[in-house]
Protein backbone atom coordinates (compact mmCIF):
# COMPACT_ATOMS: atom_id res chain seq x y z
CA UNK A 1 0.00 0.00 0.00
CA UNK A 2 1.29 3.43 -0.84
CA UNK A 3 1.84 5.96 1.89
CA UNK A 4 -0.82 7.82 0.40
CA UNK A 5 -3.58 5.71 0.27
CA UNK A 6 -6.66 6.16 2.44
CA UNK A 7 -7.03 3.74 5.78
CA UNK A 8 -10.15 1.02 5.15
CA UNK A 9 -13.10 3.02 5.29
CA UNK A 10 -15.99 2.38 8.13
CA UNK A 11 -20.02 2.63 6.86
CA UNK A 12 -21.69 4.65 9.25
CA UNK A 13 -25.34 3.67 7.45
CA UNK A 14 -26.50 1.66 10.18
CA UNK A 15 -24.57 3.05 12.96
CA UNK A 16 -26.41 6.55 12.59
CA UNK A 17 -30.23 8.01 12.62
CA UNK A 18 -31.55 7.53 9.02
CA UNK A 19 -31.58 11.35 9.06
CA UNK A 20 -28.28 11.96 9.95
CA UNK A 21 -27.14 9.52 7.29
CA UNK A 22 -29.79 11.33 4.80
CA UNK A 23 -27.59 14.71 5.73
CA UNK A 24 -24.53 13.07 5.23
CA UNK A 25 -25.26 11.72 1.80
CA UNK A 26 -26.30 15.24 0.48
CA UNK A 27 -23.59 16.60 1.79
CA UNK A 28 -21.33 14.09 0.44
CA UNK A 29 -22.55 14.90 -2.91
CA UNK A 30 -22.35 18.46 -2.61
CA UNK A 31 -18.44 18.46 -2.20
CA UNK A 32 -18.41 15.93 -5.46
CA UNK A 33 -20.24 18.53 -7.11
CA UNK A 34 -18.12 21.42 -6.40
CA UNK A 35 -15.26 19.51 -7.01
CA UNK A 36 -16.91 18.76 -10.58
CA UNK A 37 -17.30 22.65 -10.80
CA UNK A 38 -13.36 23.09 -10.27
CA UNK A 39 -14.07 24.64 -6.77
CA UNK A 40 -11.42 23.28 -4.93
CA UNK A 41 -8.62 24.30 -2.93
CA UNK A 42 -6.60 21.37 -2.34
CA UNK A 43 -8.08 20.17 1.16
CA UNK A 44 -9.10 23.40 2.34
CA UNK A 45 -12.68 25.62 2.72
CA UNK A 46 -15.41 23.45 4.01
CA UNK A 47 -19.13 23.15 3.41
CA UNK A 48 -20.73 22.44 6.63
CA UNK A 49 -24.29 21.37 6.66
CA UNK A 50 -26.20 21.29 10.54
CA UNK A 51 -28.05 18.28 11.44
CA UNK A 52 -31.76 18.43 12.19
CA UNK A 53 -32.40 18.87 15.89
CA UNK A 54 -34.24 15.60 16.99
CA UNK A 55 -31.09 13.78 15.77
CA UNK A 56 -28.73 15.69 17.79
CA UNK A 57 -31.34 15.65 21.28
CA UNK A 58 -31.98 19.20 20.63
CA UNK A 59 -28.36 20.36 20.67
CA UNK A 60 -26.87 21.89 17.70
CA UNK A 61 -24.29 19.56 15.74
CA UNK A 62 -23.14 19.91 12.42
CA UNK A 63 -20.94 17.95 9.71
CA UNK A 64 -17.44 18.97 8.14
CA UNK A 65 -15.31 17.95 5.68
CA UNK A 66 -12.38 15.57 7.30
CA UNK A 67 -9.27 17.59 7.31
CA UNK A 68 -7.07 16.45 4.70
CA UNK A 69 -8.96 14.75 2.04
CA UNK A 70 -9.82 16.31 -1.36
CA UNK A 71 -13.51 16.94 -1.96
CA UNK A 72 -13.33 14.43 -4.30
CA UNK A 73 -12.58 11.79 -1.54
CA UNK A 74 -15.04 12.67 0.81
CA UNK A 75 -17.85 10.14 1.63
CA UNK A 76 -21.06 10.06 3.70
CA UNK A 77 -19.29 7.98 6.41
CA UNK A 78 -15.89 9.86 6.46
CA UNK A 79 -18.23 13.63 7.28
CA UNK A 80 -17.31 14.32 10.70
CA UNK A 81 -20.11 15.34 13.31
CA UNK A 82 -19.11 17.95 15.70
CA UNK A 83 -20.80 20.35 18.12
CA UNK A 84 -20.14 24.04 18.77
CA UNK A 85 -16.96 23.75 20.50
CA UNK A 86 -15.64 21.88 17.74
CA UNK A 87 -15.51 18.04 19.55
CA UNK A 88 -15.31 15.53 17.52
CA UNK A 89 -18.82 12.86 18.37
CA UNK A 90 -18.52 10.59 15.85
CA UNK A 91 -15.36 8.81 16.61
CA UNK A 92 -13.67 9.70 13.63
CA UNK A 93 -9.68 9.25 12.82
CA UNK A 94 -9.88 12.47 10.63
CA UNK A 95 -9.09 15.88 12.47
CA UNK A 96 -10.89 19.06 11.41
CA UNK A 97 -9.68 22.48 9.95
CA UNK A 98 -9.57 24.95 12.83
CA UNK A 99 -10.34 27.99 10.73
CA UNK A 100 -13.24 25.94 9.54
CA UNK A 101 -14.73 25.47 12.81
CA UNK A 102 -14.31 29.30 13.59
CA UNK A 103 -16.59 30.72 10.51
CA UNK A 104 -18.90 27.63 10.26
CA UNK A 105 -19.48 27.28 13.84
CA UNK A 106 -19.85 30.68 14.73
CA UNK A 107 -23.28 31.18 11.99
CA UNK A 108 -24.10 28.07 13.19
CA UNK A 109 -24.46 28.50 16.82
CA UNK A 110 -25.93 32.18 16.02
CA UNK A 111 -27.59 32.17 12.81
CA UNK A 112 -31.01 30.28 12.98
CA UNK A 113 -31.55 29.67 9.61
CA UNK A 114 -28.03 28.64 9.28
CA UNK A 115 -28.47 25.34 8.30
CA UNK A 116 -26.03 25.05 6.06
CA UNK A 117 -22.44 27.28 5.60
CA UNK A 118 -20.48 27.02 2.26
CA UNK A 119 -16.95 28.90 1.81
CA UNK A 120 -14.69 28.92 -1.32
CA UNK A 121 -11.18 30.67 -2.59
CA UNK A 122 -12.09 30.31 -6.25
CA UNK A 123 -10.10 32.78 -8.11
CA UNK A 124 -13.11 34.71 -9.35
CA UNK A 125 -14.40 34.82 -6.18
CA UNK A 126 -11.12 36.18 -4.44
CA UNK A 127 -9.99 38.23 -6.89
CA UNK A 128 -13.58 40.09 -6.50
CA UNK A 129 -13.15 40.07 -2.74
CA UNK A 130 -9.54 42.04 -3.22
CA UNK A 131 -11.78 45.07 -5.19
CA UNK A 132 -12.40 47.94 -3.39
CA UNK A 133 -15.84 48.04 -4.84
CA UNK A 134 -15.85 44.66 -4.25
CA UNK A 135 -19.42 43.02 -6.50
CA UNK A 136 -20.79 46.01 -8.73
CA UNK A 137 -24.37 45.71 -10.41
CA UNK A 138 -23.38 45.05 -13.96
CA UNK A 139 -23.98 41.85 -14.87
CA UNK A 140 -27.27 39.48 -14.79
CA UNK A 141 -26.03 37.42 -11.96
CA UNK A 142 -25.30 40.35 -9.53
CA UNK A 143 -28.38 41.84 -10.44
CA UNK A 144 -29.92 38.43 -8.41
CA UNK A 145 -28.56 39.34 -5.41
CA UNK A 146 -29.92 42.68 -4.44
CA UNK A 147 -29.00 43.89 -1.37
CA UNK A 148 -28.15 39.91 -0.28
CA UNK A 149 -24.53 40.89 -0.39
CA UNK A 150 -22.42 41.62 2.60
CA UNK A 151 -19.00 42.44 3.27
CA UNK A 152 -16.58 41.85 6.42
CA UNK A 153 -13.27 43.16 6.99
CA UNK A 154 -9.72 40.98 6.40
CA UNK A 155 -8.21 39.87 10.09
CA UNK A 156 -6.48 37.30 8.69
CA UNK A 157 -6.45 33.67 9.05
CA UNK A 158 -9.66 33.25 10.72
CA UNK A 159 -8.23 30.91 13.79
CA UNK A 160 -9.58 33.38 16.49
CA UNK A 161 -12.59 33.01 17.94
CA UNK A 162 -12.79 36.71 19.17
CA UNK A 163 -13.50 37.55 15.26
CA UNK A 164 -16.68 35.79 15.26
CA UNK A 165 -18.81 38.37 16.75
CA UNK A 166 -17.72 40.57 14.45
CA UNK A 167 -18.03 38.18 11.36
CA UNK A 168 -21.46 37.77 12.73
CA UNK A 169 -22.18 41.57 12.95
CA UNK A 170 -21.03 41.86 9.32
CA UNK A 171 -23.34 39.63 8.12
CA UNK A 172 -26.74 40.54 9.39
CA UNK A 173 -28.98 38.67 7.93
CA UNK A 174 -27.60 38.74 4.16
CA UNK A 175 -27.01 35.30 2.62
CA UNK A 176 -24.20 35.97 0.77
CA UNK A 177 -20.56 37.20 2.10
CA UNK A 178 -18.02 38.27 0.82
CA UNK A 179 -14.84 37.74 2.72
CA UNK A 180 -12.58 40.71 1.79
CA UNK A 181 -9.02 39.79 0.85
CA UNK A 182 -10.00 36.37 1.31
CA UNK A 183 -13.08 34.28 -0.71
CA UNK A 184 -17.09 33.67 -0.74
CA UNK A 185 -19.43 32.43 1.44
CA UNK A 186 -23.18 32.06 1.25
CA UNK A 187 -24.90 30.30 4.13
CA UNK A 188 -29.05 29.40 3.89
CA UNK A 189 -31.93 27.22 5.69
CA UNK A 190 -31.01 24.13 3.11
CA UNK A 191 -27.94 22.36 1.42
CA UNK A 192 -29.39 23.04 -1.90
CA UNK A 193 -30.63 26.96 -1.38
CA UNK A 194 -27.03 27.79 0.00
CA UNK A 195 -25.46 26.09 -3.01
CA UNK A 196 -28.07 28.40 -5.14
CA UNK A 197 -26.72 31.77 -3.77
CA UNK A 198 -22.99 30.37 -3.93
CA UNK A 199 -23.45 29.77 -7.40
CA UNK A 200 -24.97 32.51 -8.25
CA UNK A 201 -22.36 34.69 -6.43
CA UNK A 202 -19.61 32.83 -8.22
CA UNK A 203 -21.26 33.67 -11.65
CA UNK A 204 -21.38 36.81 -10.82
CA UNK A 205 -17.73 37.47 -9.89
CA UNK A 206 -16.66 35.60 -13.10
CA UNK A 207 -18.32 37.55 -15.19
CA UNK A 208 -17.44 40.51 -13.34
CA UNK A 209 -13.90 39.37 -13.58
CA UNK A 210 -14.53 38.51 -17.21
CA UNK A 211 -16.08 42.33 -17.86
CA UNK A 212 -13.45 43.93 -16.18
CA UNK A 213 -10.70 42.44 -18.14
CA UNK A 214 -11.88 44.39 -21.47
CA UNK A 215 -11.60 48.05 -20.18
CA UNK A 216 -12.10 48.26 -16.37
CA UNK A 217 -14.63 49.49 -13.85
CA UNK A 218 -15.39 52.44 -16.28
CA UNK A 219 -16.44 50.05 -19.29
CA UNK A 220 -19.18 48.35 -17.86
CA UNK A 221 -22.74 49.27 -17.92
CA UNK A 222 -24.42 49.57 -14.58
CA UNK A 223 -27.90 48.17 -13.45
CA UNK A 224 -29.86 50.78 -11.82
CA UNK A 225 -30.82 49.41 -8.78
CA UNK A 226 -34.64 49.41 -8.96
CA UNK A 227 -33.90 47.12 -12.04
CA UNK A 228 -31.47 45.06 -9.69
CA UNK A 229 -34.17 44.51 -7.03
CA UNK A 230 -37.33 43.64 -9.62
CA UNK A 231 -34.62 40.84 -10.79
CA UNK A 232 -33.93 39.62 -7.02
CA UNK A 233 -37.88 39.55 -6.95
CA UNK A 234 -38.25 37.46 -9.92
CA UNK A 235 -35.79 35.25 -9.07
CA UNK A 236 -37.23 32.62 -7.44
CA UNK A 237 -33.98 29.73 -7.65
CA UNK A 238 -33.51 31.29 -3.92
CA UNK A 239 -37.04 30.28 -2.53
CA UNK A 240 -37.34 27.31 0.35
CA UNK A 241 -41.38 27.50 -1.75
CA UNK A 242 -40.36 27.11 -4.91
CA UNK A 243 -37.43 24.38 -4.32
CA UNK A 244 -34.66 26.67 -3.77
CA UNK A 245 -31.80 25.16 -6.52
CA UNK A 246 -32.43 21.28 -5.35
CA UNK A 247 -32.95 20.94 -8.92
CA UNK A 248 -30.17 22.23 -10.67
CA UNK A 249 -28.10 20.36 -7.71
CA UNK A 250 -29.55 17.60 -8.51
CA UNK A 251 -28.83 17.48 -12.52
CA UNK A 252 -25.12 17.89 -11.30
CA UNK A 253 -25.33 14.84 -8.76
CA UNK A 254 -26.46 12.91 -11.69
CA UNK A 255 -23.45 14.23 -13.53
CA UNK A 256 -21.71 12.64 -10.94
CA UNK A 257 -22.83 9.61 -10.43
CA UNK A 258 -22.55 9.23 -14.31
CA UNK A 259 -18.98 9.38 -14.34
CA UNK A 260 -17.22 5.57 -14.57
CA UNK A 261 -14.00 7.01 -12.78
CA UNK A 262 -15.66 8.60 -9.67
CA UNK A 263 -15.37 6.95 -6.63
CA UNK A 264 -19.23 6.47 -4.46
CA UNK A 265 -19.98 9.36 -2.40
CA UNK A 266 -22.87 7.43 -0.83
CA UNK A 267 -21.06 5.20 0.73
Amino acid sequence: MLTADLPPARSLRDQVHPDEWAARVQLAACYRVFDHLGWTEMIYNHLTLRLPAHVCGGEKHFLINPFGLHYSEVTASNLVKINLKGEILDGSPWPINPAGFTIHGALHAHLPDAHCVMHTHTTAGVAVACLHEGLQQTNFYSAQLHDMVAYHAFEGITLHAEEAPRLLASIGQKPALILRNHGLLAWGQTLAQTFAILWTLQRACEIQLATFSMGGPQAAIPIPSDIAAQCTRDSLQFSPHHGAGQDVLDALIRQIERQPQATRFDV
